[in-house]
């Protein structure tokens, strides 16, 4: 090598256009996006992770002395540090900031304090933390265990009798809930179901006519039954309130105030400062599966999540059913048997800018066609006797599902195009070869050599729509179902229902809620639930794909 050449050579900027012209500087700046977008995915999760996984947790709760004379207990949940400026003037106070709960007494669960005014902080063994069915969580110091017969029991034999007779008032109050949703609500249907054949009856006589007599007095006598059954149930469900509110506890506050708290409305009684490891990862378990598997209370910032789990799990398998033979079907014509000219290509344009339109321009299209035009005309047609009152001609999990299959079916479209664009071309001519026509080289060759990417469609229409919130705010999606789609009436799958959602909670807790600082905590919890759900959607995908990928392996794979 010349002595020029290498002098050339070894110039920078010779070599920086060298890296240039080879791209080397989009390689690095590409390699450099993914590092700094996958570094902010692991923040986020890891955010939402820490601060989900740590609210079940009974952290301790503190006693402090204010200057004024008077005292705070609460869990220390935040802390802000104090700043002077250069001539050290105080910008702003240090201060700290407690759970008080007891948000009856208070009007607040949340108070900030500068530190200044804090002195004498301790723990207290005795402190009682009570979590209750309304107003949140309770802090204060067991008094005494009182029955409406006048029996009192005080001191370590109180909080020994409230720890055993707690779960046995809950379970009570539970039966009475249970008489009241299943049994009387079952009741309260075949009323309305008898009414309703009264209800056909008198419009198939018209105006003038009458309803036979044989009807009227079988109706009647069969209503007869049911308000006594009904009657019957209220009692009972009475009587077991009034057992399960016959104990209660009297609990004082840290200032001097007197609380009296039946027993059946208190969810767990524990002492956060008294607890070892073992009951505290005891009492984080039972806190967790009761997140997992209950209900929710307290507007939603308290208790469990499981109706918006089976809401969103449920509309997301119903729209993959829908948007899957859709999307698929639509992608063979475009690319099998539509003549390939610019009314396809129009067609093309037109799906793939369906993809970016914003997703509450689909939920008012579900409202107007889905909802008020198809379930409108349902009910006219079907359920006239139910009128002015809506069967399907409202919000229901049916039009939330169709509305995000519409949604989300560009995404299927393109990826079973592509899929179906990268079956090698030999076999289709080798099957025609063979005799088989065009729909059966489809049905047998190219359809299960595109199913893997058909099914990498699905599961990304899958994530989008389990995490879309806009359209169903419209089409279905409510605060608080009082029903769930499912149940023991037939045909026990009701469509017409409106339903849950975690994507909605979260925004209806974070956003919506009356006490946002208070359910903070549920709002990652939940979080972090719906991705979990979302993961566990996609690998059940993803393993099925992977399944269907090894049976029909070939060359393009």
């Amino acid at each position: 090598m010349s002595e020029s050449h290498l002098t050339q050579s070894t110039n920078p900027g010779t070599r920086l256009r060298q890296i240039f012209r080879r791209g080397d500087h989009l390689l690095w700046m590409s390699g450099g996006a993914m590092g700094l977008a996958m570094l902010l995915i692991a923040g986020l999760l890891g955010l939402v992770f820490v601060s989900g996984f740590t609210y079940f947790w009974p952290h301790e709760v503190t006693a402090a002395d204010r200057a004024d004379g008077t005292k705070l207990l609460g869990r220390i949940t935040d802390q802000q540090p104090g700043h002077r400026d250069a001539g050290g003037q105080v910008i702003k106070t240090a201060q700290i900031q407690f759970r008080i709960g007891n948000r009856e007494l208070y009007g607040f669960d949340f108070v900030w304090v500068p530190t200044a005014e804090l002195g004498n902080f301790r723990t207290l063994p005795d402190v009682v933390q009570l979590e209750r069915q309304e107003y949140g969580d309770f802090l204060g110091f067991l008094k005494r265990v009182e029955s409406a017969d006048g029996a009192r029991v005080e001191g370590p034999a109180g909080w020994d009798l409230l720890l055993s007779r707690q779960p046995v008032a809950r379970e009570l109050a539970a039966r009475a809930s249970r008489l009241q949703r299943d049994d009387i609500g079952a009741v309260n249907y075949q009323i309305q179901k008898a009414k309703l054949r009264l209800t056909v009856a008198q419009r198939r006589a018209g105006p003038n006519g009458r309803v036979p007599s044989e009807l009227q007095g079988a109706v009647d006598a069969e209503l007869s039954r049911l308000n006594a059954d009904y009657e019957r149930l209220r009692a009972e469900s009475a009587a077991l309130l009034k057992q399960a509110t016959a104990w209660q506890a009297v609990f004082t506050t840290i200032d001097g105030q007197e609380k009296k708290v039946p027993l059946a409305s208190i969810v767990r009684a524990f002492r956060p400062n008294a607890m070892t490891v073992t009951e505290k990862v005891r009492h984080y378990l039972s806190r967790a599966a009761e997140f997992v598997y209950g209900e929710p209370r307290e507007s939603n910032t308290e208790g469990g999540v499981f109706p918006a789990i089976f809401g969103t799990v449920m509309m997301t398998i119903l729209m993959s059913l829908v948007v899957t033979p859709f999307g698929i079907v639509a992608a063979f014509y475009l690319r099998e048997y539509a003549k390939q000219g610019p009314v396809v290509r129009i067609v093309r344009i037109a799906i793939n800018n369906l993809a970016g339109v914003p997703s509450i321009v689909f939920g008012v299209f579900g409202l107007g066609f889905f909802v008020y035009f198809i379930g409108g005309g349902i009910d006219r047609m079907f359920f006239p006797e139910m009128l002015p009152t809506p069967t399907f001609g409202t919000g229901g999990i049916l039009w939330a599902s169709l509305t995000l299959a519409l949604l989300t079916v560009p995404v299927v479209i393109v990826a079973t195009e592509e899929s179906i664009a990268a079956v090698p071309r030999g076999a289709r001519e080798g099957s025609l070869a063979l005799g088989a026509s065009k729909f059966q080289t489809i049905l047998k060759i190219v359809l299960p050599a595109s199913v893997p990417g058909i099914l990498t469609g699905v599961i990304l229409a899958m994530a989008r729509g389990a995490g879309e919130v806009a359209p169903l705010m419209i089409t279905g999606v409510v605060k608080l179902a009082p029903e769930m789609p499912f149940d023991a009436h037939f045909p026990f799958l009701h469509l017409d229902r409106k339903f849950m959602h975690l994507g909605f909670h979260i925004y209806d807790v974070g956003f919506q809620s009356p006490n946002i600082e208070a359910a903070k905590p549920m709002v990652f919890t939940t979080t972090l639930l719906l991705i979990g759900i979302v993961i566990l959607l996609n690998l059940a995908a993803i393993r099925l794909r992977d399944r269907i990928r090894k049976k029909y392996q070939t060359g393009v794979f």
